[in-house]
Order: structure tokens, then C-alpha cells, then sequence
């Protein structure tokens, strides 16, 4: 009997065909054990830590931005979830004999969201969009700093942005010449600047390409909602080339600034993850839920940033007396008490290729430090009659008030003569004060863009659009530039970080360690990437 004469029995054989392709799609999709219960709702929500300055990925500033732009869009290579670079837009790749021209094939499969192809010319647009004057992006920078050719002298308006090392041999195939050989170059197209943006909708709405009715994207998802300082909604992009192998239907995002409220409403069941957790809660998680307690060491430094081109702070011995009198150890196992590790200079020891150089000041007693920094203090010109006086800004979070509190206390009491205004702003407003230099003393931290030492080191180069103290140094400059060709860029590192601590721009406090809450029925997350970046598509919600 032929079924395609009969209504019904076509209705029942495409229902049944439908119902099998979806479970064989569900069983072995994200890495998928086979019989794997999976919840029928596969909304996953979480918390991003404040609203982000903007969507659009060479405008991008901050982790709250960023963890939502690595779900939206994927660069020509994007990470697993160890953290190991692998073939993202571009299937392929090739180097030329002298290591400074690349050339990516794209996947005949990659797609925007509104179904048109993916193509080199979108990379060429945007790659020229990211060091663009007019753009004025905070991290036009970074495309120097990966050595794309006349990347620096476009960024200070010698050439047009047409002459960047960037071209597209024809529809799927791109080409990125170097101005020198850069070893690590493929690590750090995993970053967000690097992703393509469509051209078509950034030209014809401008500023408002972001907003859920213009977006078009072209990674697993595709942003639907946006209400401000509420939440973000994305949902799966259907023409994502990956597709197949993605689980979660749809990503919430919340922007909650407070750890406390977010982790009251993660034990509420209104999200799986968490951005962070407050400290006063970490031991007694780990003793209640411990399974849900995810934590591991990450390429991340939290310091202070002086702005160095300012009083009091234009002055070394001021800067260095704060350096000194930090007790590090009192603030990393008994203030914050969660694994931080006591930080003397800015690179974390454990990124690959970096050997620690031997910091003379971590092996001072903080009696030795208190000493030394209170006569500096004191040659300053500080005294009773004449306490140093300043301004810390930091940004609206419960730990880094508690940080800042601290702070203000330890130089008091170490130094004596010390006197500390703070000012907290909310997210955004801290990101432009900073940006413009109206501050004194800046909360700061650093997540490596990549896993090799210049993701940190090259946050202090006179060149960096990070570099919010305005520390310059030639002969830093210099170090990183050595570096960037060297067959052993190390010394090179250590020597910059020996300047660190020579010239004192900043003041580390500890290293990082990701601390986060998942749900028990959210899988696919391993807890092993270096930079602690996450991706929705790679996980999946089981039933229980």
C-alpha cells in the first residue's frame, strides 16, 4: 500500500520520523551519553554580574558583555571545554614558510541567523570596523597587540583602515598578514573582538544593531529580549552550522550586580548559574552543596590601578608605599578566604610560558614592607599634620566594597598617615570614569583574553586601550614588543614584569579563582577553562 495516498498515515509516518530524528539529535548531541534523560524544557538561566556596556563585539568592554557575545557570535576559531583552541567559523587554516601569513578556509556551513552565508568579507569588515577611528573601540588595540600589519598606525590615524594586513581571496576564503611572527596568533582570534559582526545590519542601524528586532548574529544563539538591568534572552539560531549538536534551547541572562541577591535566587531555583560567590557563603557551600561549588585557578589578577599622571600618584614613592603596606595574605585567606592566591605581580605563574620572576617584596615580612613604606611615605612629605589623602573608585559589588573596606583600613594602620574616600558607581558609569581618567585609585581586574603571558602583561603598554592609568613606559613597550618575535619570549616577560615593580602603576592583590554554582541537573561543564569562559552550547539540562 502506497502511504503517501493516505492522509492519515502520512500525518502518523512524518510524526514518527520527526520523533526519531529528534531523539537520535538528543542523544548524541553536546557529547550526550546515549539514554541520557533529558528535561523537556532546556532553558538554561544565568547570572552575569552587572548589564553590560553594550553587545556589539568590537565595543565590548567588561566579562558581564563578554559572557553574553561568546554565545551570540564565534570568531574563525572558538575553544572546547578545556579550554583548547579548535576550528570555529573557519574549518581550516594554513601558515606561510615564514609564519606571517594565514590563510582560513570558512565552513561551507556557516550561516547568520537570517539564513545568508558567512563569507571572508565579513571578517575583512569587521577585523577594519575593530581599529577604525570613528568606531573609537576600547580594544582596537588588541588587533595590534595580535600583530595584524598597520594595525597600530591606522588605530593613530596614519592609514585608512583599508590597508589592514586583512583580505578576502574570494567568498570563503580570508587571509591575515602579520607584521612579524607571532606564535601564539591563532590563541587569540578566541576573543570576542575578533568575532564578525553583519555588515548589512551594522550599516543600517547603527548603534541600534544590538537591539533583539535588528541583531542578526552568527553563533549557536540569537538575542529575542533585552529589557535593561532585568534580563537577556537568546534563542537557538537554527542556522548555526553546529546546530545539530546543540542542546539548550534558550539562554537567560541576569544582569544581577549584587552576589548576594543572586545567590538567594539561585538556592530560589530562578537560575543554574551563578556569576560568583560571596565570600561570607563559600565555606558553608562547600560543606552544604559541594557538588554544585564549581572552582579552579584562572588566568585572572585583581589589582588596583593608579592614575599615575595625577597627583598624589604621579609621585613612585606614593604608589610604592601602597604596594608595601597591602597585606595580601590577610586579604586572601581571611577577607575573601576561597582559594585566592596572594599576588605580588601582575602575571598569575601558572599561565603557559611564563617562568615567575623572583619578587623580592613576597619574600619580605609584611613588618619589612610596613617599614620601608612608611619611610617612603614620609620622604613623600606625608606626615600627621599632612595624612596622604585619596579617592578609590570601585564598581557597585558586595566583595568589592568588602575589598576596598579592607584596604582602606590596612594602609591606615600600616602607614598611619593615610586617609581613603571611596566611591562606588554602577557598572557602566565605573567603565567611562575610568576610560576618562577621573579617578585617583581604580579597583581593577584582568581576565587573560588567551592562555600565554602578554594576554596580562600587554594590559600595562602605553598603546593598551586597558591601560585606564596612562603608564608609559618605552622601555615596557620595548620588552613586549622583544617578546612578541622572540623564539623564548620569558625574559623578556620577566624583565616587564620586573618593571612592574619597579615603577609601581599597580598594585596586585591575588589571583583568581573561578567560583561559581551550578545546578546539579546542568551537565556538559568540565570546570578546566584557563579563562573561565563558559559556552551554552556545550551543555544540556537533564531530567531529575
Amino acid at each position: 500500500m502506497n502511504i503517501f495516498k493516505r492522509p492519515f498515515l502520512i500525518f502518523h509516518w512524518l510524526l514518527l520520523t520527526c520523533l526519531c530524528v529528534s531523539q537520535v539529535t538528543l542523544l548524541y548531541a553536546a557529547n550526550v551519553p546515549p539514554g541520557t534523560p533529558l528535561a523537556k524544557q532546556q532553558v538554561f538561566i544565568r547570572g552575569i554580574g552587572a548589564e553590560p556596556s553594550s553587545l556589539d563585539p568590537q565595543l565590548v568592554e567588561g566579562s558581564p558583555g563578554g559572557f553574553v557575545v561568546r554565545d551570540l557570535f564565534e570568531g574563525l576559531v572558538t575553544e572546547d571545554d578545556t579550554g583548547k583552541i579548535v576550528p570555529g567559523q573557519a574549518a581550516s587554516w594554513t601558515v606561510s614558510k615564514d609564519k606571517t601569513i594565514y590563510t582560513f578556509t570558512l565552513r561551507d556551513n556557516a550561516r547568520w541567523s537570517n539564513g545568508e552565508p558567512v563569507t571572508a568579507n565579513d571578517f575583512v569588515f569587521t577585523f577594519r570596523r575593530a581599529v577604525d577611528p570613528q568606531l573609537g573601540s576600547s580594544y582596537g588595540w588588541y588587533m595590534d597587540l595580535i600583530g595584524i600589519k598597520h594595525a597600530d598606525a591606522i588605530i593613530k590615524g596614519k592609514l585608512k583602515p583599508t590597508a589592514l594586513g586583512i583580505r578576502a581571496i574570494d567568498q570563503k576564503t580570508l587571509e591575515i598578514t602579520l607584521k612579524h611572527p607571532l606564535s601564539y596568533f591563532i590563541k587569540t582570534l578566541a576573543h570576542y573582538t575578533t568575532f564578525p559582526v553583519h555588515p548589512a545590519t551594522v550599516k543600517k542601524h547603527g548603534e541600534k544593531w544590538t537591539q533583539p528586532e535588528h541583531i542578526v548574529t552568527n553563533g549557536p544563539y540569537k538575542l529575542t529580549k533585552w529589557v535593561v538591568n532585568e534580563r537577556m534572552e537568546a534563542k537557538r539560531n537554527p542556522y548555526y552550522w553546529d546546530n545539530s549538536n546543540t542542546i539548550i534551547e534558550q539562554v537567560t541572562f541576569l544582569p544581577i550586580e549584587s552576589a548576594n541577591t543572586e545567590l538567594n535566587r539561585y538556592k530560589a531555583g530562578e537560575l543554574h548559574w551563578t556569576r560568583e560567590i560571596p565570600e561570607d557563603h563559600f565555606n558553608n557551600l562547600k560543606k552544604t552543596i559541594a557538588a554544585e561549588v564549581k572552582s579552579h585557578g584562572i588566568a585572572s589578577t585583581y589589582f588596583y590601578s593608579f592614575n599615575t599622571q595625577t597627583k598624589p600618584f604621579n609621585d613612585v614613592r606614593i604608589r610604592k608605599a601602597l604596594y608595601l603596606a597591602m597585606d595580601r595574605d590577610i586579604l586572601a585567606n581571611k577577607v575573601l578566604g576561597m582559594g585566592e592566591i596572594p599576588a605580588y605581580s601582575l602575571t598569575p605563574p601558572y599561565i603557559d610560558g611564563y617562568v615567575a620572576i623572583n619578587n623580592p617584596y613576597a619574600n619580605m615580612s609584611q613588618q619589612q614592607r610596613n617599614t620601608e613604606a612608611r619611610q617612603l611615605l614620609a620622604e613623600a612629605g606625608y606626615h600627621k599634620s599632612k595624612p596622604l589623602t585619596f579617592e578609590l573608585l570601585y564598581n557597585t559589588n558586595e566583595s568589592h566594597k568588602r575589598i576596598a573596606l579592607a584596604a582602606s583600613a590596612m594602609w591606615k594602620q600600616n602607614l598611619k598617615y593615610v586617609k581613603v574616600n571611596l566611591i562606588n558607581q554602577e557598572w557602566k558609569t565605573f567603565l567611562s570614569t575610568k576610560r576618562q581618567g577621573q579617578f585617583e585609585l581604580a579597583r581593577y581586574g584582568w581576565n587573560g583574553d588567551y592562555n600565554e603571558p602578554s594576554t596580562m602583561l600587554s594590559v600595562m603598554a602605553s598603546t593598551s586601550g586597558a591601560n585606564d592609568g596612562k603608564y608609559n613606559s618605552p622601555q615596557y613597550d620595548e620588552l613586549l614588543t622583544k617578546a612578541a618575535t622572540a623564539k623564548d619570549p620569558s625574559p623578556y616577560y620577566q624583565q616587564a614584569e620586573k618593571l612592574l615593580i619597579t615603577d609601581f602603576p599597580i598594585i596586585p592583590f591575588y589571583y583568581y579563582v573561578s567560583r561559581n554554582l551550578l545546578k546539579p541537573n546542568v551537565k556538559g561543564y568540565l570546570n578546566k577553562n584557563p579563562l573561565n569562559n563558559m559556552y551554552t552550547k556545550n551543555l544540556y539540562i537533564i531530567d531529575q
